[in-house]
C-alpha cells in the first residue's frame, strides 16, 4: 500500500511541476488532474488485467511485471493455485493407486448410478460377466445379467444377503458358481461385489462326501464283524460254520485296514516334505515291478474265468536302462501301480490294457495305461481324485477298491511335480497318462520311445 501511496504522489507531483512550468497555475491544475487520471487508468488497466487471469484460472497465464497491490495479488493467488493443483495432483494419484488396488481385486467389483447404470466395473468383473468396460459404460446392469435369480435379488431390495449365480463359463463338467451382493451407498448408488465360490463349494461337497463316505466304509464292515461276534457269541455253531464265519470276519476287517490304511498314506503324503532331486530311481525297475503287479492282479481276478487280460508293456529294457526319474521309489512304484490296478480292475477278462513310457522332444516323459474297459462319462472325470468318489459304487465295492487310490496317486505327482490327464470315451476304455517333466527325468544315452 505505501508504494502504491508513493507512486500516485510522485505521478501527482511531476504532473503539477510540468503543468506550472508550462501554464502556470492553471497549467499546474490540468497537470495533476491530467496525472492522477493516467495512474487510475494505468492502475484500471492492471486490475482488468489480473480479474481476466482470476476467471480463466490458469497457473501459466498469470500476468507478468506486476508491482504493488495488483503484483502481491497475484503472487497470493499464485501460489493458492499452486498449491491446489498440488493438491489435486496429489488427489487424482491417490484415486489411480484406489483404483488400481480395484483392479487387482480377486473380486468382481461393479459401480452402479442411481438408474442401476454400470459406472465403473473392474477386470475381474468383467471376466465373470463377461462386460467390457467401455462399450458397457452407463449400459444398464439388468440388460446385461439376464440370470431369473439375480432380477429377483435386485427387484426385492433386500440386499442384506447374497445371491448365487453360475459363472460365464460354467459347463455340467466344470461348474461355475459366483457369489453376488449389493451393498447401496450415497445417493441411490450400488456397488456390486461377485466373488467365485466354485472352489469353496466344492471344498464344502467334498468335505461332506469325505465324512459320509468314511462314515459308510467304516461303518458297513463294522456291522458285519458285530453281526458275526453276536452269532458266535449267542448260537452253537460248527467247526466248518465257525471257520467260514471266522473268514469273511477277516475279510471285513481286512476291508476297514485297507481303509485306514489308505488315509494314514494320504496324511502322510500331505504333511512330508517334497522329494529332493537327489535320489534317482530307474525307471525298467518302475516298469518290472508294475508288470508283475497288474499281471497278478489280472490271474487273481480272472482265475475262474475261461478269459483273461491282454496284458502289454513295455520292451524289457536294454543293456543302457531306460532313464531315471528323481523321486521316491516307493511313492512312484505305488502311484504308477495304482493306475495300473485300476485298469485291470474295471476292464473285462476279455479286454487289453497296455502300458507304454514315452519320451517328449523337450526331454520329458509320458507314462500311460490304456484300457478298453466301460469308459467313463466326461462329467465324473474331474473329481475322479476326490477320496472316496467313485463312479459305480456297486462295481467298487465288486473289485475291492477303498476309492483312494486315485487320491494317492494325485497327491504322490503333486509331490513329484507330474500331472495326471484323463481321457476316457463311455464304450471305448480310458487313458490314464502321467507327464513327467524334464527336470524330474534323466533319459539314456539314446532315448527312444518305449511302449
Amino acid at each position: 500500500m505505501a508504494w502504491r501511496i508513493f507512486i500516485f504522489s510522485l505521478s501527482q507531483a511531476l504532473g503539477l511541476l510540468l503543468g506550472w512550468w508550462y501554464a502556470g497555475a492553471w497549467g499546474a491544475a490540468v497537470g495533476g488532474a491530467f496525472a492522477g487520471w493516467c495512474w487510475f487508468a494505468s492502475d484500471l488497466w492492471r486490475g482488468a488485467r489480473v480479474l481476466h487471469w482470476f476467471r480463466g484460472g490458469e497457473l501459466e497465464a498469470a500476468p507478468q511485471g506486476m508491482h504493488g497491490l495488483w503484483g502481491q495479488a497475484v503472487d497470493r493467488v499464485r501460489r493458492l493455485l499452486r498449491t491446489q493443483q498440488q493438491q489435486v495432483q496429489e488427489c487424482e494419484r491417490r484415486l489411480d493407486d484406489v483404483f488400481a488396488a480395484l483392479q487387482a481385486s480377486p473380486n468382481g467389483l461393479v459401480l452402479l448410478d442411481p438408474e442401476g447404470r454400470i459406472e465403473w466395473c473392474n477386470k475381474t468383473a468383467c471376466g465373470q460377466f463377461g462386460f467390457d468396460a467401455e462399450r458397457d459404460h452407463l449400459q444398464s446392469l439388468s440388460n446385461l445379467v439376464r440370470d431369473p435369480d439375480f432380477a429377483a435379488y435386485c427387484n426385492s431390495k433386500d440386499y442384506s444377503h447374497d445371491v448365487v449365480l453360475q459363472g460365464r463359463f460354467s459347463t455340467p463338467a466344470r461348474p461355475v458358481r459366483l457369489s453376488v451382493q449389493m451393498y447401496p451407498h450415497g445417493k441411490g448408488r450400488k456397488l456390486m461385489i461377485s466373488r467365485d465360490i466354485t472352489a469353496v463349494e466344492q471344498a464344502e461337497a467334498m468335505r461332506r462326501d469325505f465324512v459320509a463316505n468314511v462314515s459308510h466304509e467304516i461303518r458297513t464292515p463294522l456291522t458285519v464283524l458285530v453281526g458275526f461276534v453276536e452269532t458266535l457269541q449267542t448260537l452253537q455253531l460248527s467247526s466248518e460254520e465257525q471257520t467260514r464265519y471266522l473268514g469273511l470276519m477277516a475279510q471285513q476287517a481286512a476291508r476297514m485296514q485297507n481303509v485306514v490304511q489308505g488315509l494314514l498314506t494320504l496324511s502322510r503324503l500331505e504333511d512330508s516334505p517334497r522329494p529332493g532331486m537327489e535320489g534317482w530311481v530307474p525307471i525298467h525297475q518302475l516298469l518290472e515291478h508294475c508288470a508283475d503287479e497288474g499281471r497278478a492282479l489280472s490271474q487273481l481276478l480272472t482265475r475262474n474265468q475261461t478269459r483273461h487280460h491282454t496284458m502289454i508293456f513295455p520292451l524289457p529294457a536294454p543293456p543302457e536302462g531306460m532313464g531315471e526319474i528323481a523321486g521316491i521309489q516307493t511313492e512312484l512304484q505305488s502311484a504308477l501301480s495304482n493306475l495300473i490296478s485300476n485298469a485291470v480292475r474295471y476292464t473285462p477278462a476279455s479286454g487289453t490294457i497296455e502300458v507304454s513310457w514315452r519320451w517328449q522332444a523337450d526331454g520329458s516323459a509320458v507314462f500311460a495305461v490304456r484300457d478298453t474297459g466301460p469308459g467313463i462319462d466326461a462329467v465324473h472325470i474331474p473329481r475322479l481324485t476326490e477320496r472316496f468318489y467313485r463312479v459305480d459304487r456297486s462295481r467298487s465295492r465288486e473289485t475291492g477298491g477303498t476309492g483312494l487310490g486315485l487320491a494317492i496317486v494325485k497327491h504322490v505327482l503333486q509331490r513329484h511335480d507330474a500331472s495326471l490327464d484323463i481321457q476316457s470315451t463311455l464304450g471305448q476304455g480310458s487313458t490314464f497318462s502321467v507327464h513327467f517333466p524334464a527336470s524330474r527325468v534323466r533319459p539314456p544315452a539314446s532315448s527312444t520311445a518305449i511302449g
